[in-house]
């Protein structure tokens, strides 16, 4: 405490003490208040790292994304337009344990945006639009909704939804991108300005017996982010040391001497740390 200040000052009328934070708000308000009001999760977050908490993570939206998702997925099935759930909470939806902070994110035809967006309208969501041309953005309980036309600057095409998966999302069975297009759409979207390893490398472990490490060899040998994050999965014994690759189908990334799936344990490092 500052000496020279006034104890006096930090109490409320009932004599409890209350933070310092709170009666600098009531300074700013100017509303002459004695109590303090009550800190919003955002406040929390913001104290724990300027009182140098590095453990304090933002708010987490898993439930609240959830709702949203359902909502939204509940309503894009009653318009009979295709549609699949992609990012974060597609890789969810397939059983991996990510933390759900931004956005819920559905693919659609881009011939179809009007029949989606008007749809949406009628059932409460606001449509927003956006500059980018690749996407219509909205707003449902406080969170985020992104309508992507464009998966990594390739279209959304028919084909593409109709390799999805029909998976629950909490109650709600929907179409969810399959994972080998969840992983090539991830990794084509990889650039110097963004290219966060860790975000990705959970989904690839989680989903490596079921994607076709093969074709997402052939559609990213041209993006130098993919091939370095290949490279990584395979020092990490992820994926094993890359052959010829195999257009007969989905390659088996444990192989044949290691039914455990860990990884190859005579490799440098020994196996898979996961």
């Amino acid at each position: 405490m500052n000496l020279t200040e006034d104890p006096a000052a930090r109490r409320s009328t009932n004599g409890e003490a209350y933070p310092s934070y709170a009666a600098h708000d009531h300074v700013l308000a100017g509303s002459g208040s004695p109590e303090p009001r009550k800190a919003s999760r955002e406040d929390h977050g913001a104290r724990g790292a300027h009182e140098g908490d590095t453990t304090a993570l933002p708010p987490d939206h898993t439930q609240a994304i959830l709702e949203t998702t359902k909502q939204v997925g509940a309503v894009l099935k009653a318009s009979g337009c295709p549609f699949a759930l992609v990012g974060g909470v597609a890789a969810y939806a397939h059983g991996i344990p990510v933390r759900l902070q931004h956005d819920t994110d559905f693919a659609v035809r881009r011939e179809d945006a009007e029949a989606v967006t008007n749809a949406l309208r009628e059932n409460g969501v606001r449509i927003v639009e956006p500059p980018e041309d690749w996407l219509v953005k909205a707003r449902s309980g406080g969170e985020e909704i992104d309508l992507i036309f464009s998966l990594a600057g390739q279209p959304v095409t028919t084909e593409l939804l109709e390799r999805a998966q029909t998976l629950p999302v909490d109650s709600v069975h929907m179409p969810v991108i399959a994972p080998t297009d969840l992983l090539i759409s991830r990794l084509l979207a990889f650039s110097e300005h963004h290219c966060d390893f860790g975000t990705l490398l959970p989904v690839a472990r989680g989903l490596r017996e079921r994607v076709d490490w093969a074709r997402v060899r052939r559609e990213t040998e041209d993006a130098p982010m993919a091939v370095a994050f290949l490279y990584l999965l395979e020092l990490l014994h992820v994926l094993p040391t890359h052959g010829p690759a195999d257009p007969s189908g989905p390659a088996d990334p444990s192989g044949p001497a290691d039914p455990s799936g860990l990884g190859d344990p005579s490799g440098p490092g020994g196996a898979d740390r996961s």
